[in-house]
């Protein structure tokens, strides 16, 4: 029924005029076409190009929406009601005639002479002095509707041929004359420029102003060009502008420092308490918890030194890293500008913020076999808790599932809860010889807590960790993250009947459960980056390697201790595993909020020495709403196993020590804070052993493809800046394992979706 309605339509859109009220004389705009003609076999730079096209592109009627403003859509519905249809219609009609109506953009609106006007101001500044540009309009089918044809003639670029430099006798002249020089650009034998010398101009008073030119301004620098001396080519000259303030010119050293920190309360400001300290004068107003050298260890500044825009930044980020002002200003004054050696006086204003800060995530995920759950993620953050900005925060969270519907049976109770508490310094409590960057905070966190899972079917299973980790930046784009040491006790607290004998006929998944410590150090690298400015290519790489039990093996190897070697009284856990992601952004449109994100990760863990399974906590899983957003959290896997009926959505044997996972997700635009996205997900968990009770659970070549789980959906995100709350509907288009069905496509579609709730972007 669908398929002959969608004929109609287009028959009936195509047949009707878009054009029955033009009035005479007027044209229907129907699209441009940019003719560009270089002299000979030149190539006309790629960004010209853009430039040339951007500046003739006008948007037209019917337009493809988020996908290219500029391209037209093959059915003008827009026109067709604008033409067709009565303003003045009330009720479904009227509705529909404001929703979808569209006045025409005429050739006329998108003003060709201009525009090819404004072609030529192009080429003049991209050194093509002298190109032509005109405009035709070509009549279509219907004499209504006119395409306009730009054509552009373009000379030979006019090159650089000299550059005549300041005089170097001043040390503003010496500095102007050094940077001017070290520029790419400014070279002979480049192409003239206007944008490029915007640029070297910008360079120049970005680099004064980090050299203590505090006052410098782009516009104090001027380019004077002449193309008269050498055909086809430019000598430029370098000079100050006219009427350069006297104050731009002076160099100004760092004076006195001023340090005020004010209570949150302005109506009770507090008792000024004046410290004296290596970063200048510090005013507290008390009661204030404090510490005297926190906030002047974050001041990049030293009395005496060259003041320098980038110091004034350095400083700002850093406070703002503490977490603890909600405003902070840095006001440099200059004290005596008629000095021969004036200076700048720095003065900071911090202002404290709530020290108590808390957190709230929700997330529900309902799936079509009936099983629905909600989680919740609860934080409270003390974030100066001894007055060194340290941070103590409690976190709790907890998932709850049941199953639904006339299948229910007996109440399915199963959850997950658990509370972790952690202290975090804002500064790396480890060696000097680690190497760290001073423009970041580093940090130190204590951590200690404890989860309980429980599926009430079959067992109910604890663990408590605690650990230590130091997270720090080497470089601008890379974060490491070492975890010291982390200790982990796993207690099976409670056991079914049912999953007792399900056990003994699995070792394997029964030693994966066995109580023991798990004595863990683990490293994790990051490395995020965009290419370029406008940030439209970036890449986020993160690598995490983690062993356990080694130390310790060794420490009992070396004390002569052979055969299974425990940690009071219970084994502990030896393996290695290692994870890696990478994360693509792509931004589709220029200036646009359209992005393509892809994901790759891929996951492993071996057992060895003084165990033969990797501990069930540390295997993978799959699914979710941040995984395979078409299936439900730990039901896919390993490979093609499935698990018996009366034991899906147990959860304790679907984990594996292989993953292997893909995703992408274009991400647009709808109107204000909501945004929406098309995903499609794929992946798996496999075993590296083979394990005679999971059927198909081994990871083999021959098979792969076929048991990577295929999903897509569409998802709505409502965002917020601060957090991103976000709904994606999943829709399963293949299953790993049989299903009833030898099509590829195994899914019946009432089985087919699952919806998730949740805080934040998958990936």
């Amino acid at each position: 029924m669908l398929v002959p309605v969608i004929m109609l339509m287009a028959h009936m859109l195509q047949s009707c005029s878009t054009t029955s009220k033009l009035q005479d004389g007027e044209l229907l705009y129907n699209g441009m076409k940019l003719n560009l003609k270089p002299q000979g076999d030149e190539k006309i730079p790629s960004e010209i190009v853009t430039d040339l096209t951007e500046a003739v592109n006008v948007r037209p009627n019917n337009p493809w929406p988020y996908i290219s403003p500029y391209k037209r859509m093959p059915l003008p519905l827009g026109l067709w009601v604008y033409n067709h249809m009565n303003d003045s219609a009330k009720g479904l009609k009227g509705w529909f005639y404001n929703k979808f109506v569209e006045e025409p953009v005429l050739v006329e609106s998108a003003r060709p002479a201009t525009r090819t006007e404004m072609l030529k101001e192009i080429l003049d500044n991209n050194g093509y002095f002298g190109s032509k540009a005109t405009y035709d309009i070509k009549l279509g089918k219907n004499p209504k509707k006119g395409e306009i044809i730009y054509n552009v003639d373009l000379t030979s670029p006019y090159l650089i041929d000299s550059i005549v430099y300041l005089d170097n006798s001043t040390k503003l002249g010496h500095l102007v004359d050094t940077i001017a020089k070290r520029s790419h650009y400014l070279q002979k034998g480049s192409r003239f420029s206007i944008d490029s010398l915007n640029v070297v101009r910008t360079k120049i008073a970005n680099t004064l102003r980090n050299l203590g030119y505090y006052y410098f301004r782009p516009e104090y620098i001027e380019f004077l060009a002449d193309s008269l001396i050498n055909p086809h080519h430019v000598a430029l000259k370098i000079t100050f502008a006219d009427k350069t303030p006297a104050m731009s010119m002076q160099q100004y050293k760092v004076g006195n420092i001023y340090t005020s920190v004010l209570r949150r309360s302005v109506h009770n400001p507090g008792v000024p308490d004046t410290l004296h300290t290596d970063k200048g004068e510090l005013i507290v107003y008390r009661p204030s918890k404090l510490r005297k050298n926190l906030v002047p260890s974050c001041i990049t500044f030293r009395k005496g030194r060259i003041f320098s825009v980038w110091d004034m930044d350095r400083t700002q980020t850093r406070l703002s890293r503490l977490g603890i002002f909600s405003n902070i200003q840095l006001q440099p004054v200059p004290a005596d500008t008629s000095a021969k050696n004036p200076v700048m006086d720095l003065y900071i204003t911090c202002q404290f913020d709530r020290p108590m800060e808390a957190t709230l995530e929700a997330n529900v995920v309902s799936k079509s076999n009936s099983y629905i759950g909600p989680g919740l993620v609860l934080g409270v953050t003390n974030n100066n808790i001894f007055g060194g900005a340290e941070k103590l925060s409690v976190q709790f969270n907890a998932n709850y599932e049941w199953q639904t519907g006339h299948n229910k049976g007996s109440v399915f109770n199963s959850y997950e809860f658990g509370l972790t508490g952690s202290l975090a310094f804002p500064r790396l409590l480890a060696p000097k010889f680690i190497r760290r960057m001073e423009r970041d905070l580093n940090w130190t966190t204590i951590s200690i807590g404890a989860d309980v899972m429980n599926r009430p079917h079959y067992f109910k299973l604890a663990d408590f960790h605690a650990g230590i980790t130091y997270e720090w930046h080497p470089s601008r784009n890379v974060l490491n993250q070492l975890t010291l040491f982390k200790l982990t006790y796993n207690k099976l607290m409670h056991t079914t009947n049912s999953f007792d004998s399900i056990m003994q006929a699995n070792p394997a998944v029964a030693l994966s459960f066995e109580s023991q410590y798990i004595p863990e150090i683990s490293y994790t690298y990051t490395w995020d980056k965009f290419f370029e400015r406008e940030k439209i290519n970036g890449l986020n790489f993160t690598f995490t390697v983690t062993e356990a039990g080694n130390v310790f093996d060794g420490i009992y190897r070396l004390c002569g201790v052979k055969g299974e070697k425990k940690l009071f009284g219970t084994p502990f856990s030896q393996f290695v595993k290692g994870q890696a992601q990478l994360i693509y952004n792509r931004r589709l449109v220029r200036g646009s909020d359209q992005w393509l994100v892809s994901r790759v990760l891929i996951g492993a863990a071996h057992a060895y020495g003084n165990s033969s399974q990797v501990p069930y906590s540390e295997q993978f899983y799959i699914g979710g709403a941040n995984s395979i957003r078409a299936f439900a959290v730990r039901s896919l896997g390993p490979g093609s196993y499935r698990p018996p009926k009366e034991m899906q959505n147990g959860y304790f044997d679907q984990t594996g020590t292989f993953k292997f996972e893909l995703n992408s997700e274009y991400r647009f635009p709808i109107i204000s804070i909501l945004h929406g996205a098309v995903f499609v997900d794929a992946g798996n968990i496999w075993l590296l052993k083979n394990d005679p009770q999971r059927p198909g659970g081994q990871i083999k070549a021959k098979n792969f493809f076929k048991e990577l789980a295929l999903g897509t959906g569409v998802g709505l995100r409502v965002d917020l800046g601060m957090i991103v709350i976000r709904g994606d509907l999943g829709y399963g288009l293949h299953a790993p394992y049989y299903n009833g069905t030898p099509h590829y496509f195994n899914i019946k579609p009432k089985n087919a979706f699952a919806f998730h709730l949740a805080i934040g972007y998958p990936f």
